[in-house]
């Protein structure tokens, strides 16, 4: 099998909190009844491409490739994060867009962003995670602006990603994990104190601002949140 898919184009175009999208999501495809086996080949044959991107559950396959748009968030999301877990002096390990699966589940991703926190330390010097045995990260950042995809919670949830930073069209939302299903909260735990309001306003601030002023600013407004407890 070739390393690069030929997948159905689908167009998406709306307007969103970023703007009018075109194509953000240029390739997307739903594959149902696909096996595990079919599953992992594919990833093994796709694994040196940064696209496309595969999500697996139950059976069902999403394959994506996705815009320069979404990966600007994901970038944006990400890197807000790491500034407040440094403020915060909170220690951390990324394993970025790392796939995560179990066989045992019939669950996998590729996160837009994926943080480790309280296990930190014991994955930092590992070359691979196994599930079977090794703890899943902690956090996962998901940019959905376009929507129409597989749902992840599903496969977060059965995986046990603890925490969700989830951006769609117009907020970041934060979902803690409970009783195997997502609930909306106003802060997150992974980031204590932090609010889900103000990492929106942060995120909304990126595109307006030159990249070190906008660090300044991660600074002080998470100080200032902090203070005020």
């Amino acid at each position: 099998m070739s390393a690069v898919l030929d997948l159905p184009k689908t167009i998406d175009s709306q307007t969103t909190f970023y703007g009018k999208i075109e194509s953000d999501v240029v390739e997307r495809v739903i594959l149902h009844n696909v096996s595990w086996e079919t599953y992992e080949k594919l990833l093994a044959d796709n694994q040196d491409v940064v696209n496309p991107r595969f999500s697996y559950c139950d059976g069902d396959l999403e394959i994506m490739v996705l815009g320069y748009q979404h990966e600007v968030l994901k970038h944006r999301l990400s890197e807000l994060l790491v500034e407040i877990a440094r403020v915060l002096e909170i220690d951390y390990e990324g394993a970025a867009s790392t796939t995560f699966r179990r066989e045992k589940k019939r669950k996998g991703f590729e996160g837009d962003a994926t943080f480790y926190f309280k296990n930190a330390e014991l994955v930092r010097t590992k070359n691979e995670i196994d599930l079977s045995k090794d703890p899943p990260p902690e956090l996962v950042i998901e940019i959905d602006i376009t929507h129409g995809s597989l749902p992840k919670f599903p496969i977060f949830a059965d995986l046990g990603i603890e925490e969700v930073w989830r951006f769609d069209d117009e907020t970041v939302k934060i979902y803690r994990l409970q009783n195997q299903d997502y609930a909306e909260v106003g802060e997150s735990t992974c980031l204590p104190g932090v609010k889900s309001e103000t990492v929106t306003d942060l995120l909304f601030n990126a595109q307006e601002m030159k990249r070190f002023d906008w660090l300044k600013l991660i600074h002080q407004k998470i100080k200032q949140e902090i203070r005020k407890k």
